[in-house]
């Protein structure tokens, strides 16, 4: 895994941010309205952005052609 860069919810993507995952970010942003004060970090995991929000919830690259969006579970491990 490589660390890529952080952002605030809510604010313009870096450039580093692939457009698709910057177009997720967004869509998903839109739908919520307790981002204020989070923090966006992207990673890249065997050469595929994944975002993830400081809350818990994950972006995948590889699943925003389907608009899949994972929540956060809430369950302990």
């Amino acid at each position: 895994m490589q660390l890529g860069t952080r952002w605030p919810f809510g604010s313009t993507p870096p450039a580093s941010v692939p457009a698709e995952t910057a177009r997720g970010v967004a869509a998903l942003e839109a739908t919520r309205a307790d981002g204020a004060g989070r923090t966006w970090t992207l990673t890249w995991l065997e050469g595929r952005p994944i975002v993830e929000l400081d809350d818990g919830t994950v972006i995948d690259g590889d699943r925003l052609r389907d608009a899949a969006f994972s929540e956060p579970d809430d369950e302990d491990w």
